[in-house]
């Protein structure tokens, strides 16, 4: 054991304000702390109040921090992260975000955290954590192939490329491997918005050229068997210190993910039970992804043609202030009961794939539920909406560990054929045995705990050094 392992340190933890990265923040707190590392986990109220309760062995270790999300122009009241608004007004919680500035501050001159773990949205943090001697790392939640494909913290940040959509179709300049990872005309059409400031706002690509600048280190939510050379193209990219933070799959923090806090288990356990082992499609979009009515109807006419036993967690509108809610073909959830089921709340997800009854699933490339599919070698079908979510499906189809839905690349149409293929596809067809077996040879690097303790253990060994 080296001498500096015994230090425990003052982690601070700061995600950006989306569930889809708070919870794998969480999950890397929760890792941390059962180390013995003392953690201030910093969010907004509401946010916080909806975080899954922790185990009570760590809550000696994890304080959670509330900072009232400060007010601006456009933001509907109580939206305070990314699932409470339609994407439209996104932008406005980012702009409230950079409000974060001064009570950041306090916090670093009261409470002394030897390093802050923070998000690219937070670009402003490195340079004021610096200034009171705090170490500071950014903390992607999305894979190295993801953030490897922006370039480098200069070139995002003073843009001297890609002047059009068309050029981020390329395999970029600096990518000196052989690699099909891009995303899709349509998926970057999407971004765009995101690409040029908006009122006060600074643009995404900004912010994460601008955080990685300014940090001390960066860590990824990743691992060198998953994607050896992305990672390391980030050496190369960013000539700073680059680790990864592990895959962090479903059950392996310290009791695991509490998937049951809403006691309705045991009915959804039922009507899986009622079902043969690898019949069943789980059907999910994350915490954020909401399909247009155009692609949900081609969704559900493709479950329905499928003839597949289902269950949709299904996201219909995205808080309050989101007008736009996409409603299912008429009488589809008549022609379907029982063989299928759709659920508009939240649901015990790693409970649910785990289940012997479920085959494969249909989702949209978020890292957290790549993982929790392939740790459990279950084959993945992937629909992707946005531009982070084509990456990561164009790496895991070009690494054969997934099967595409196909999309007309300008404008992302598809057909209700091209859905119920796919599934048939993964699911049933002899053809689509190289997907089940490719998901089973997946489980250990997806799944196993000697990996992910080996990314923590060379972390924590990096952040118990004396920082400068």
């Amino acid at each position: 054991m080296a001498e500096n392992d015994h230090v425990k340190l003052h982690i601070a933890m700061f995600p950006w304000l989306a569930f889809g990265h708070l919870i794998p923040f969480l999950e890397l707190a929760k890792l941390m702390a059962s180390k013995g590392h003392r953690i201030s986990f910093i969010s907004t109220p509401r946010n916080i109040d909806r975080l899954p309760k922790i185990p009570q062995t760590l809550t000696p270790f994890i304080t959670f921090i509330k900072i009232n999300l400060p007010k601006v122009e456009n933001l509907p009241e109580n939206a305070e992260s990314t699932r409470d608004l339609p994407a439209s007004k996104v932008n406005y919680l980012k702009i409230a975000s950079d409000g974060f500035k001064e009570p950041i501050t306090d916090f670093i001159k009261t409470s002394s955290p030897n390093w802050i773990i923070y998000d690219f949205v937070t670009y402003w943090l490195g340079p004021i954590a610096a200034k009171h001697g705090v170490g500071t790392a950014y903390f992607s939640v999305f894979p190295a192939l993801v953030i490897g494909f922006m370039g480098s913290p200069e070139s995002m940040m003073y843009g001297d490329y890609r002047t059009s959509p068309e050029e981020f179709l390329k395999r970029p300049k600096w990518v000196s491997f052989e690699s099909e990872v891009r995303p899709s005309l349509f998926q970057i059409v999407r971004l765009s918005e995101n690409l040029s400031p908006v009122g006060d706002n600074v643009s995404d690509v900004y912010r994460l050229g601008a955080t990685v600048h300014g940090c001390d280190a960066v860590v990824v939510r990743s691992s060198v068997g998953f994607e050896p050379d992305w990672l390391n193209l980030l050496n190369g990219l960013y000539k700073k210190p680059v680790f990864t933070a592990g895959l962090l799959p479903a059950g392996l923090s310290p009791a695991g993910r509490n998937d049951d806090n809403n006691g309705g288990w045991s009915k959804t356990k039922n009507w899986l039970d009622m079902h043969e082992k690898g019949s069943v499609v789980y059907i999910a979009f994350g915490t954020e992804t909401k399909p247009s009515q155009y692609e949900l109807t081609q969704l559900a006419l493709g479950l329905e043609l499928s003839g597949l036993p289902f269950f949709w967690v299904l996201l219909d509108q995205r808080g309050l202030s989101d007008d736009e809610v996409v409603e299912l073909p008429r009488g589809f959830e008549e022609r379907t009961r029982g063989r299928g089921v759709v659920c508009r709340g939240w649901a015990p997800q790693f409970k649910i794939v785990s289940h012997d009854s479920v085959g494969g699933l249909l989702i949209h490339s978020g890292m957290s539920s790549v993982v929790e599919g392939l740790q459990l070698g279950k084959p993945l079908v992937l629909l992707p909406f946005t531009m982070d979510q084509g990456l990561i499906a164009s790496y895991l189809v070009e690494k054969k560990m997934a099967c595409l839905v196909h999309r007309a690349d300008a404008d992302g149409s598809f057909t209700p054929e091209s859905v119920a293929d796919s599934l048939s596809l993964v699911m049933v067809k002899e053809d689509g045995k190289v997907y089940r077996e490719k998901a089973k040879e997946m489980m250990p690097l997806f799944g196993d705990r000697d990996v992910q303790d080996k990314c923590l253990d060379e972390l924590m060994h990096f952040l118990q050094k004396p920082f400068k």
